[in-house]
């Protein structure tokens, strides 16, 4: 999550200083450097490795455990929807910024990630709360502020401070379902753990896909107050989801 956000700095400084191609090559070559250093220093054979698959049943493998598992299934939901809300955010919070009456710049606009990092680190709280047996608890907490951090987003417009506040609340909120969602996944079976992990991050992917092209094409037509629906819509959906389920953990 920290990446995530601490790109966002990073990307706002190239662009202002080279030019936004530059963001993209910079990223090409770090993405090449990891390949070089990742193909030096992993090694060929899982020494951990109990029970040897090939990649296509691993693959059928994750689908049987999704269908096996509730708790698999509803914590995905929950993913998908948590970075929905997410990317709602993170994927048009510059397009307001960038117009009337701040005109900021790509730096000014990047530098908002940094206030972001203060509400994923206090997430950590979150891991605490899971050891303790108060998984339902942290979650419904957390989809409450995650709700409630569109309120004073939606007055970006007028106030950076109320922008500044629901970035931490919504940051904050994101990172403790996250971290929620994985410890309870990982539980389930610990030896499938990046089995269990990769099927919930294609929810992942999902929720930040459909967020960030909802969101960007819905500011066009019907502007900021619409986005901030649209991502208190996402929050609200999931504590719904929390009320209902029937989840206990």
């Amino acid at each position: 999550m920290i990446g995530i956000l601490l790109a966002r700095t990073a990307s706002g400084l190239l662009a202002d200083l080279a030019g936004w191609r530059s963001v993209y090559l910079a990223s090409a070559s770090l993405t090449a450097l990891l390949a070089l250093i990742l193909a030096r220093v992993l090694p060929r054979h899982s020494g951990a490795a109990q029970k040897k698959l090939p990649y296509g049943e691993l693959l059928r493998s994750t689908i049987t455990l999704f269908a096996r598992e509730r708790l698999l299934r509803l914590r995905a939901v929950f993913g998908l929807l948590i970075f929905a809300a997410f990317s709602t955010l993170w994927s048009s919070v510059a397009l307001p910024l960038s117009e009337a009456p701040y005109f900021l710049s790509h730096s000014a606009i990047g530098a908002l990630g940094l206030i972001g990092v203060v509400g994923a680190l206090a997430a950590a709280a979150a891991g605490r709360l899971n050891d303790r047996g108060l998984s339902r608890r942290t979650t419904g907490i957390a989809l409450a502020l995650l709700a409630a951090s569109w309120l004073p987003l939606s007055f970006t417009r007028s106030s950076l401070w109320a922008l500044f506040a629901g970035v931490i609340l919504l940051d904050l909120a994101v990172q403790a379902v996250h971290v929620t969602n994985q410890t309870l996944i990982y539980a389930l079976h610990p030896e499938a753990g990046s089995r269990l992990i990769g099927g919930y991050m294609v929810f992942y992917s999902i929720g930040s896909a459909t967020g960030a092209i909802a969101a960007t094409s819905l500011y066009t037509v019907a502007g900021w107050d619409a986005v901030c629906a649209l991502g208190a819509g996402f929050s609200c959906l999931g504590l719904a989801l929390w009320a209902v389920c029937g989840d206990r953990r």
